[in-house]
């Protein structure tokens, strides 16, 4: 399926097709959590359990190849060492590359519609806090969508008031008592933020910065699903970091950071 395809068709029965397709190519009829790993997180997917299918992502309906360096581009079914079922989403579509807000969020409406009930958001981002240096992972317990669109169409009214799931967070410090929370803001991309707009996202709330996220939560909420957050800083921000913003650190961090977050989300995975 094209984007404009996508485009043009119901995007919950574009979901539905994208989803009975990996079912057929998995040989799962469903999935019980999905995860979506941003960068830095992919060795998540080795350590949560076996991996029984991985699918070329652009070869299922209505997704594409990443069109950022370091994003892996599978869809895989792992078979957790609990007994549930994950759908690994290697290939995450950003706002900023062009292709829609339904594009953004076709992941998550065909994560749901395989069966997910619980959907897992990471990514790599831009801290606030002084405190919080390159590889500190935090929880996400709220949001604000500075991308001027939601994936919601119409007359379609969505409480986000506990959008994400705080018996997640409690489960998280269960396995890390350290972990620290804050509010994510995402803005549109690709560009970084300029330090003014980093300061008035401090100003308006919140403690970390990047260009995904948000849009996926409301969907997956939306959906009906249970929404668990989680950021790497990877950097600090605008005017906060003493060096110009680069994606190669985001990478370096993410590298650096990757086994141990990675281990860190595997235990959170198993308490679901």
């Amino acid at each position: 399926m094209s984007n404009t395809e996508l485009m043009n068709t119901d995007p919950f029965e574009a979901a539905k097709a994208a989803a009975d397709f990996i079912a057929a190519e998995t040989g799962v009829e469903s999935h019980d959590v999905a995860l979506v790993l941003g960068s830095g997180w992919a060795e998540a997917a080795d350590l949560i359990g076996e991996t029984t299918a991985t699918l070329n992502a652009s070869e299922v309906p209505g997704f594409h190849k990443p069109a950022v360096v370091g994003h892996v581009g599978t869809i895989r079914s792992v078979l957790t060492k609990e007994g549930k079922r994950a759908l690994v989403l290697g290939a995450r579509t950003h706002y900023y590359e062009g292709r829609g807000v339904r594009s953004v969020v076709h992941g998550v409406r065909t994560a749901a519609a395989a069966g997910c009930k619980t959907l897992v958001l990471t990514n790599g981002c831009g801290g606030l806090n002084e405190d919080w240096t390159p590889g500190t992972p935090v929880l996400i317990s709220d949001h604000i969508n500075l991308t001027a669109t939601s994936p919601l169409e119409g007359a379609t009214f969505v409480d986000l008031t506990d959008l994400y799931s705080s018996r997640i967070r409690e489960l998280a410090r269960e396995v890390d008592s350290s972990l620290q929370e804050g509010v994510y803001a995402q803005f549109t991309g690709p560009h970084y933020e300029t330090p003014a707009e980093v300061q008035y996202a401090k100003r308006i709330g919140a403690d970390l910065v990047g260009m995904s996220t948000a849009l996926e939560a409301i969907a997956g909420r939306h959906a009906g699903m249970e929404v668990f957050g989680i950021s790497l800083v990877t950097n600090l921000a605008a005017g906060i970091s003493p060096v110009p913003l680069s994606h190669a650190e985001v990478l370096e961090a993410g590298h650096a950071a990757g086994k141990r977050i990675s281990t860190l989300l595997a235990e959170i995975i198993a308490k679901l």
